[in-house]
């Protein structure tokens, strides 16, 4: 999409008139007031009173020169002490040749006699101001960190100091890096930028005697007059000019050629006649990107053979810090890509526990770092609360840190305990490199008992903020980091009462320059009590709202390293809303099994959902005590779905396959499959578990 500039600064009275976006405007002078000399060109003579002193004669008459126009030149000594003299001009992008015509005595033009309009620079006459002004330009496009803002300072440092308009076409799409791109070379018109219309602060239009000469038609809408895209013909002129590599007048042949293509039918209105254009390509380090038009006004001085090499400067300076542009946006991209898949894209709802999660990059040039979190649902209505921390933020501490990740969710899958977990990621964290090494926060929530079991791999301890607003810091064996080897783990047993909220973070939150670590523990966990304070003793904060408290204790010198957060809410779960059995490995334990679920749902006032229950009860039951040797146990849980947990001894989970019409067996996860609201199958370290869940009408 082309973009017009729509706010320009305007020139205030009594500045330079070689300011850099456009000449600034002279204010009239009093009558009777003393007039400052006027500068001309050195090589001119004067043209009446109060023009400067020719060439060869001084102030004094001696044949000393005194120096004129821009930083190395300056005004004559004038003979009134107390007459107004011009503010210096701010250091910035000195005016190129033809910017605007030479002045004679009375602000005219010495070519047409007619007055100069305002908004024009002053043009340079050596090849040192040229030089500035290519150091200015390019200073200036180097400071653009994306694409867009690589264009935008070529066309403001250009627009109006060397040309009056300027047209940016870059390739669409981009190539990368040393990617070969496919299908035809088509160009599209990026940007482009025209001298304003000069109008005062306030919006107001200038009064007349100061209002500059219309603009051409072509320059005052340069989007509308040529085509958005351009499609680069093999062996076209446009091909040959962007393959040559070097600027062209618009009046060479190649460039007659090459613009209609460029432009489109309606463009040759825009390229002024004689040397009033360039056309420049713009080459990175592999390839030609784009190409960049260079505008004049009729009236201008015409581009000269010198501005040929400045347009190439300009190219070749945008066309390099466009590649570079393009390569670290396809690194942000993949850092990006790389944090979304590294962490959970979203939390489960395990029953009897709400979760919520942050994660801060250390800065916006680090999107990816060491840090992760995790929620890992478990059999039996369990979820297992995992943080960690790999040494450093980097491509390569973000890898090592979803190996770490992908083993964790495998050990948990498994239903080993705590200590267990930590103890094989410390073997695979010594598989990876005798050097990597992390921190680990592992624990087990289960909701019906009301208990959480902790292992800790050298990581910053959890704070539990318990309903009634006190803020506990747990006493949990700190453990060796993972990755040191030949270090076991401790896991303690803590109660976990509903209402309470357990946080897990890394140590970005509490530690950096200003602070230690245990400072830090300290006023986090300050911060909670005071977070609790607001909403009441029974009341517990939110846990959105929560995180967002706690991220705010951060200072501006806090973020040395990136942050995770993960904070649960324990609901539980009631000990009325569980029923719990042990069954006999025999025939009838399935009709059993059915007599108990029917009576603990007519407790519950669930009798809609007998029939249901009854039938997926039989079926799972059935399968279990075909090949389990020890009793086998049936759960049912009441929370916002009925859900029923049958465990065995058996490791070997069951497969769903569909059965043929001659056998007699192989239906019941069938129906469970057809009739309930979810189930799945759970290996244990005695055996396994089969669940379903149903809607609660």
């Amino acid at each position: 999409m082309t973009e017009q500039p729509t706010s320009f600064e305007r020139p205030q009275p009594g500045a330079d008139p070689a300011e850099a976006r456009g000449a600034l405007l002279r204010t009239p002078k009093p009558p009777g007031s003393p007039a400052l000399p006027v500068q001309t060109r050195a090589d001119s003579a004067p043209s009446g009173p109060g023009t400067a002193t020719p060439r060869g004669k001084g102030k004094d008459g001696k044949g000393k020169e005194p120096p004129v126009n821009g930083p190395e030149h300056s005004q004559p000594a004038a003979a009134d002490p107390g007459a107004h003299r011009p503010r210096p001009a701010p250091e910035t992008i000195p005016p190129q040749p033809g910017g605007e015509p030479d002045r004679v005595t009375g602000g005219q033009e010495r070519r047409t006699g007619r007055g100069l309009p305002p908004g024009r620079p002053m043009p340079m006459r050596r090849d040192g101001d040229r030089l500035r002004f290519v150091g200015a330009a390019t200073r200036r496009i180097a400071r653009g960190l994306d694409l867009d803002e690589i264009v935008m300072g070529l066309c403001r440092a250009t627009v109006p100091t060397f040309s009056d308009a300027i047209l940016v076409y870059l390739r669409d799409p981009l190539p990368v890096g040393d990617e070969r791109p496919t299908g035809p070379v088509v160009l599209r018109l990026r940007r482009t930028d025209r001298i304003p219309e000069e109008r005062d602060t306030d919006g107001v239009p200038l009064p007349s005697a100061f209002e500059p000469e219309p603009e051409p038609a072509a320059l005052t809408d340069l989007s509308a007059l040529t085509t958005e895209l351009c499609e680069v013909r093999p062996g076209g002129a446009l091909n040959e000019v962007l393959r040559g590599v070097r600027p062209v007048f618009a009046d060479a042949p190649a460039a007659r050629a090459a613009l209609p293509e460029l432009l489109g039918e309606g463009g040759e209105v825009v390229v002024p006649d004689g040397q009033h254009a360039i056309l420049a390509p713009l080459r990175g380090r592999r390839r030609v990107i784009g190409a960049a038009l260079f505008l004049r006004r009729p009236e201008r001085l015409k581009f000269e053979a010198d501005d040929l090499l400045v347009a190439a400067q300009l190219a070749t300076h945008s066309a390099l810090g466009i590649d570079k542009a393009v390569l670290y946006g396809r690194e942000a991209y993949i850092a990006d890509e790389l944090q979304r898949t590294m962490l959970p894209e979203t939390l489960p709802r395990p029953t009897g526990v709400r979760l919520a999660s942050r994660y801060l990059p250390a800065a916006e040039t680090a999107r990816v770092g060491g840090d992760w979190y995790d929620a890992i649902p478990l059999p039996g209505s369990r979820v297992a609360l995992v943080v960690g921390d790999v040494m450093g933020h980097s491509m390569t501490s973000a890898a090592i840190m979803g190996q770490l990740r992908t083993t964790a969710q495998t050990l948990a899958g498994l239903d080993l305990p705590p200590q267990e977990v930590l103890h094989h990621l410390d073997e695979q964290a010594q598989r990876l490199g005798t050097d990597r090494m992390a921190t680990c926060l592992y624990a087990v929530y289960d909701p019906v008992t009301h208990r959480i079991t902790i292992a800790n791999a050298g990581h910053p301890p959890p704070v539990l903020l318990h309903l009634g607003g006190r803020a506990e810091v747990l006493r949990v064996p700190p453990g060796a980091p993972i990755g040191v080897g030949g270090v076991d783990f401790e896991a303690v047993e803590l109660d976990a009462p509903a209402g309470a909220t357990l946080l897990l973070y890394t140590d970005g939150l509490v530690e950096s320059r200003l602070r230690d670590v245990w400072t830090g523990i300290e006023q986090l966990r300050e911060k909670l009590a005071a977070t609790a304070r607001l909403t009441g003793p029974d009341h517990p904060p939110p846990l959105e709202a929560l995180c967002d408290e706690v991220l705010d204790m951060l200072g501006p010198g806090d973020r040395d390293d990136d942050i995770a957060l993960l904070a649960a809410r324990f609901d539980g779960i009631a000990p009325s809303d569980v029923a719990y059995w042990t069954l006999e490995p025999e025939v009838a334990a399935p009709g059993q099994a059915r007599r108990l679920a029917r009576r603990a749902l007519a407790r519950w006032d669930l009798e809609e959902l007998t029939d249901s229950v009854e039938l997926l009860v039989s079926e799972v039951v059935t399968n279990a005590v075909r090949y389990a040797s020890r009793p086998v146990t049936l759960r049912l849980l009441r929370t916002d779905v009925l859900r029923c947990e049958v465990g065995d001894d058996v490791p070997q989970l069951p497969r769903l396959r569909q059965a043929r019409a001659t056998d007699e067996g192989g239906r019941g996860l069938y129906l469970v499959n057809k009739l309930a609201r979810r189930w799945g199958a759970t290996r244990l370290s005695t055996g396994k578990v089969v669940w379903f869940e149903l809607n609660r009408g």
